[in-house]
């Protein structure tokens, strides 16, 4: 049910209100400016109807700090007076509607209806991306391959719960567009779907980046900040690369998580949190702990569903199908006739290994068409990126090789001078005796007249 928070401070309104919209929305009653704020500042709503008469304060500065801190929230404005300058000025600051008392109770039922249905509409937004390039719908995910039809059914039900998900796989393997599509067929689909990467965020900034932080809360904070757990609220935040937030992070984290409250920095009001989380990750979460790297407990918080994305090389049946997909999706944006692929061009793709999975997949398809002179995509404008990538591997490769015979003959040199005696050779070499031994076991060097070092 949504929560309305009205600003009015007559009791024959409130009990109209209370009468009118009580069986169907969640009325909540504020009569003054100070109220107001602590209201709007520490609570979820999802419309605001506000009375000029009612703040203490100048109403239309209200207005703007409503518009600037939640602009997702529809404002409905209620007045004793139908004065133009009014009219156009509130409209001009974001409200979305001006109603002159007296009306009746279907009027504004009727405003109501039109107001959450417009925030729907801009939420949607979100999820549409470029004209319907992105669509987030299970039914129309490229899935051909048994283990992502199992995945694909999987999610259908994890999207009807509120339980946190964790989601595991290789990088590109498209983790942040499946938990875009939890969200969108989830109940708070009409609500925000917030997306961060933790990993490109400074360690120093990312607490703030989650949580908010007050007015003079650090050097630089120069003003009040929303985080995204708050931009969030009612809807869904997707937490991408969580393995790499720091532990003492990670234990604010698990706060909010089990107690589904925060607090800004540098504020002492509790902020009560009620946002769905979906967490990623391209680690091996388990290792991480093993490390000293991850909290256990903050895992299993996060791990109360959980699903693993294999690689594209693990669901080859869906590259073809997927490579048809992302041209056709390519070709609209640049806006190039390209019917599809050769019959070489598609044998380079299916047989290729595709580490960076789908997003490589997508990044190779569209330099080729970006390259191709003719109407279907040719094995050569392809293969450019994974011959170059697999040249790349194979002088890594070698280079590596060479390194380690090379450091395998300087230690057995080193050896022979000093007769054998680690210390000696240790010291020689400018190494820890430890260093060495264990060089020594790595490249597998022995002697039969070996002295152990002492």
């Amino acid at each position: 049910m949504f929560s309305i928070l009205a600003i009015e401070k007559e009791d024959k309104w409130r009990r109209f209100f209370s009468g009118a919209l009580g069986n169907s929305y969640n009325i909540y009653f504020y009569p003054n400016g100070k109220d107001i704020f602590e209201a709007l500042t520490w609570n979820h709503f999802d419309l605001i109807i506000l009375n000029l008469q009612a703040p203490e304060r100048d109403p239309f500065d209200l207005l703007s700090w409503i518009k600037m801190t939640l602009p997702n929230t529809p404002v409905i404005i209620t007045s004793d007076t139908e004065k133009a300058e009014f009219i156009v000025k509130v409209i001009k600051q974001g409200a979305f509607h001006f109603l002159v008392k007296p009306f009746s109770g279907p009027k504004i039922e009727h405003v109501i209806e039109k107001a959450l249905e417009n925030r729907s509409l801009k939420n949607e937004i979100n999820y549409l991306r470029h004209e319907q390039d992105i669509i987030y719908d299970f039914d129309r995910i490229v899935a051909f391959s048994p283990v992502m039809k199992e995945i694909i059914e999987t999610l259908k039900k994890f999207s009807k719960t509120d339980s946190t998900i964790l989601m595991t796989g290789d990088t590109g393997t498209g983790k942040s567009f499946l938990a875009g599509t939890i969200h969108f067929n989830s109940p708070r689909r009409t609500r925000p779907f917030i997306a961060i990467n933790c990993a490109n965020i400074p360690e120093t900034l990312l607490e703030s980046e989650l949580f908010g932080h007050e007015k003079g809360a650090f050097t630089g904070a120069d003003k009040q900040r929303i985080g995204r757990f708050e931009q969030a609220r009612g809807g869904t935040l997707f937490l991408d690369e969580i393995g790499e937030i720091s532990l003492s992070l990670q234990a604010k984290l698990l706060r909010v998580l089990e107690g589904k409250s925060f607090e800004r920095l540098g504020g002492n009001k509790t902020i009560h949190s009620d946002v769905r989380v979906i967490v990623a990750t391209n680690r091996n979460l388990s290792r991480q702990i093993e490390a000293g790297k991850f909290r256990e407990d903050l895992y299993y918080r996060i791990n109360i569903l959980s699903v693993m994305l294999p690689p594209l090389r693990e669901r080859r049946e869906c590259i073809e199908p997927l490579s048809y997909w992302l041209l056709e999706k390519i070709c609209r944006n640049i806006k190039k006739n390209i019917s599809g692929f050769s019959q070489p061009g598609m044998v380079w793709i299916k047989s290729y290994e595709w580490p960076g999975n789908i997003r490589q997949l997508a990044n190779t398809i569209e330099r080729a068409v970006i390259l191709e002179e003719g109407t279907v995509v040719q094995e050569k404008n392809l293969s450019i990126i994974g011959a170059a990538v697999s040249g790349k591997r194979h002088l890594e490769s070698n280079l590596t090789e060479s390194l380690k015979l090379g450091e395998k003959e300087i230690i057995l040199k080193a050896l022979e001078d000093c007769l054998w005696i680690q210390k000696d050779a240790a010291t020689l070499l400018g190494l820890s005796p430890r260093t060495l031994n264990y060089k020594i076991k790595k490249f597998g060097i022995t002697h039969n007249r070996w002295r152990k070092n002492r």
